[in-house]
């Protein structure tokens, strides 16, 4: 079972149909949506600030989300997926978003709507992104937003809805 506990008297506040993995860490200040998935060796660490995730949203195996005491929150859209690895430190992220694989998003960047963070990219602090492919150390966009990112990133976040199904208590393992 996931360890999920309160900070400062704040309490997790997890949604409907949502698998929590074993490992997963959730504390404090944090509200996830429904139909969410949170998977092993994930922090979502809510002991300085908020953290929102918003449904349907997978945090992917290792990611970290956390933020800077009264400066910055974490805010997470519909249909987004969080890479392996990936850290959301402070960021706002639309919906329909991926965040690739050891990428990272640091305080009060804003992430738009219908966007791909490529695998290990650096979202610096502040900056505010337009709807697109980002890349690079610093990030930098690579493609504008077409109907093929759209549907790439909602693929990746359908994916995750049936993959957190095979992980309830009830589901053959065969």
């Amino acid at each position: 079972m996931a360890l999920v506990r309160p900070v400062r008297d704040i309490d997790p506040v997890i949604g409907k149909n949502c698998f929590l993995a074993e490992t997963a860490v959730i504390i404090g200040d944090v509200s996830i949506g429904d139909d969410c998935s949170i998977w092993y060796g994930t922090v979502l660490r809510g002991d300085v600030n908020t953290i929102k995730v918003g449904n349907r949203v997978n945090i992917q195996d290792g990611a970290v989300l956390h933020t800077l005491y009264q400066r910055s929150i974490v805010e997470i859209g519909d249909d987004v997926s969080v890479g392996h690895n990936a850290i959301i430190h402070g960021a706002k992220v639309g919906s329909n978003v991926l965040i690739g694989m050891g990428a990272i998003l640091m305080d009060n960047a804003v992430i738009p709507d219908n966007t791909i963070i490529a695998a290990g990219a650096l979202v610096l602090s502040n900056e505010v992104l337009e709807p697109g492919v980002y890349a690079g150390v610093p990030a930098r966009k690579v493609k504008d937003s077409d109907e093929k990112v759209v549907e790439m990133a909602r693929n990746n976040a359908a994916g995750y809805l049936m993959y957190k199904e095979w992980f309830k208590p009830d589901m053959d393992t065969k």
